[in-house]
């Protein structure tokens, strides 16, 4: 058994400092054991998120050295053992307090994005799906909602201004999940990725694949194809012809 330093950032509202403690590390611990020990002996009063501890509800997303992680999922082992471990909490988002924030942004972008739409007179149990396209976004399905993605997307932590017109890559991830749907029927997935959805602001650093806890390629399976294909409807001549250009009505 050793001990390490953790500098942990309390306050309330965005209001406050660091607090450094003294905890005792065992093999094998991630760094929600650790903080659950603070709580235990030292921090009774620290706030922080949690539920699962098994990297499945997202709930104890936070930032652990600079970058944001699950807490859950953090293994001690893979931190500096020769330098503090420094705690803070989403960046991109408003703090409550201590380690927790209001990531409501995220819950009201969800409700922006128009559901699935069935094909007009199809009934539920009619669907037929390739399985090809079954496994092409059930990739995306894997995301357990951690806002990770979120709070490191620089269009998001980096430019408060940007909120109002940008969803994030977790929401456009899903309007690219919808549009690669054979059976949704919704009108101008496309179309609204861009002008409602900010999907331009995007500009692919991959910052949101390389922190996801799932493993998601968010940027290289949603949202290049998703700008590839937005590109097309909006650019390519032969696609916008092709748009022009009525059905001859059935005899």
């Amino acid at each position: 058994m050793s001990s390490l330093e953790f500098r942990i950032w309390r306050g309330e509202a965005g209001e406050g400092g660091f607090v450094s403690y003294r905890v005792e590390v065992n093999d094998g611990e991630v760094v929600l054991d650790l903080v659950h020990r603070l709580q235990a002996t030292q921090a009774p009063d620290l706030a922080v998120r949690w539920n699962c501890k098994a990297g499945k509800c997202g709930s104890c997303s936070a930032e652990v050295n600079g970058r944001p992680r699950l807490l859950c999922m953090t293994r001690m082992s893979t931190l500096p053992p020769d330098r503090p471990v420094v705690l803070t909490p989403l960046r991109a988002f408003p703090s409550i307090r201590d380690l927790v924030t209001d990531v409501g942004f995220n819950y009201a972008k969800a409700r922006e994005v128009p559901s699935f739409v069935p094909p007009p007179g199809l009934a539920p149990g009619e669907y037929r799906m390739a399985q090809q396209d079954v496994a092409r976004s059930q990739e995306f399905r894997k995301c357990i909602e951690c806002f990770l993605c979120q709070d490191t997307c620089h269009a998001v932590r980096d430019h408060e201004e940007n909120k109002g017109a940008f969803a994030g890559p977790r929401f456009l991830m899903r309007l690219a999940e919808l549009d690669m749907h054979p059976l949704d029927a919704a009108p101008d997935r496309k179309r609204d990725a861009q002008e409602v959805h900010g999907l331009g602001y995007c500009n692919i650093t991959k910052c949101c694949t390389e922190v996801c806890p799932e493993h998601i390629r968010i940027t290289d399976n949603a949202l290049i194809p998703l700008k590839e294909r937005v590109a097309d409807r909006k650019y390519d001549p032969l696609v916008w012809l092709g748009s022009k250009i009525g059905r001859r009505p059935k005899d």
